[in-house]
């Protein structure tokens, strides 16, 4: 227990400070975007381009920590945080929309990273801790929701060239990873070739497993919706007729709804299982979009929003959990890469898809939301049923 509260304590602390960097990013992404794009239609493309590179970093990211280690894993990916954040900041320099595009990919090899805190917190944990280990690591976000705006701030107008000290404190924020990692203690998980006969199971075997198929449908499902309605909301606030202020407002309403209940997810989990309390999360991911769709004042905004961070927490955090019970220690570089491959994936659709659902649907921005938050419906009950289907399982002797 004592190492793995040690791991923990680094890992909240890595999802705070180095995690910061991508509300950086994702804040002022569009702006720059908007700044340099040839055309403006393609100026949150680099935002897209983060989650791109996340979900193709995913899978060899996985790998290489079951062969080498977390650590190694991590410094990696802070490395290629602050190449992202210089790319970007040439990109700005000389103006080119395609060198930012490519500081941006780089950029989402960090995000890959930052995915796998939540697994790294459950590698030296007993069971009867994992799931509170993974709430607290989640908890740490809150933190960087804070900090990240807070650098933006402090950044915006230091230099000639917008944004360029912003990415300039994403690349120090990188280089705080080797000090944080060097008192992570996680030991390299056993080599696939040498537990048992086979080292585990394949990967096909793995994704027959009805516990790890369904966590991977309801993470997934869990923050693409996130995603897909957090995209639209800056613009339906304001095509509505508030102003942008009200649509910051709303985010960092939404933002602190996605992150205070790490504090107590996990204890929800022990107690109540976590295919409940991903039960709950979809849930509230309906009603969700049942306050969107009755109507657009700002009230209908706030409650949409924060019942979507709710949601998203509880299910996202939930799926976690049944895919570490649902694996062993050998398998988790097949299986987490796999997995955060398939939630990077639906995020980056969902990125694509927003601002064509929103901009492209409907005569007028109220038809536009309309088609954003109906279009949650049939992910949701895809999960939904394939949770149900479940749980009404017989239990396997």
């Amino acid at each position: 227990m004592d190492r793995a509260r040690r791991n923990v304590a680094v890992l909240v602390a890595a999802q705070a400070i180095l995690g910061a960097q991508m509300s950086i990013n994702f804040i002022i992404g569009g702006l720059a975007g908007q700044i340099l794009a040839p055309n403006p239609c393609i100026a949150t493309l680099p935002l897209s381009m983060i989650v791109l590179g996340s979900a193709l970093a995913a899978q060899p990211l996985s790998g290489f920590m079951q062969r080498h280690g977390r650590r190694a894993g991590f410094l990696l990916a802070v490395g290629a945080g602050a190449s992202g954040a210089a790319l970007s900041a040439a990109g700005l320099w000389i103006g080119s929309f395609w060198l930012f595009m490519a500081g941006s990919l780089l950029t989402g090899i960090y995000m890959a990273a930052q995915g796998f805190y939540r697994f790294a917190a459950t590698d030296t944990a007993p069971p009867d801790f994992a799931a509170r280990a993974i709430s607290w690591v989640m908890a740490g976000g809150l933190l960087s929701a804070i900090i990240g705006p807070a650098v933006v701030r402090l950044t915006n107008d230091l230099t000639a060239v917008p944004f360029m000290a912003s990415y300039a404190a994403v690349i120090v924020l990188n280089l705080t990873g080797p000090f944080l990692f060097a008192f992570l203690d996680i030991p390299k998980p056993p080599a696939p070739g040498v537990v048992g006969e086979t080292g585990g199971r394949q990967l096909r075997e793995m994704l027959r497993v009805p516990q790890i198929g369904v966590a991977m449908i309801c993470g997934m499902v869990s923050y693409a919706l996130m995603n897909l309605v957090m995209t639209s909301t800056p613009l339906a606030v304001v095509g509505c007729g508030f102003a942008p202020e009200n649509a910051a407002d709303i985010v960092s309403a939404h933002v602190l709804a996605m992150f205070v209940p790490s504090f107590f997810t996990g204890h929800l989990i022990v107690r109540f299982g976590a295919e409940r309390i991903v039960g709950l999360g979809l849930i509230i991911l309906t009603l969700a979009g049942a306050v969107a769709l009755s109507g657009v004042e700002l009230g209908h905004f706030f409650g949409a929003l924060i019942l979507l961070g709710v949601g998203w927490n509880f299910g996202y955090i939930g799926a976690t959990a049944m895919l570490t019970r649902a694996h062993r220690p050998e398998e988790r570089g097949r299986i987490q890469g796999v997995n955060d491959f398939f939630v990077f994936g639906g995020v980056f659709l969902a990125s694509l898809s927003s601002g064509g659902l929103m901009n492209c649907l409907g005569g007028s921005v109220q038809a536009g939301w309309n088609a954003v938050n109906l279009a949650m419906l049939p992910f949701l009950c895809l999960a939904g049923a394939a949770l149900i289907w479940l749980m009404m399982r017989p239990e396997e002797s």
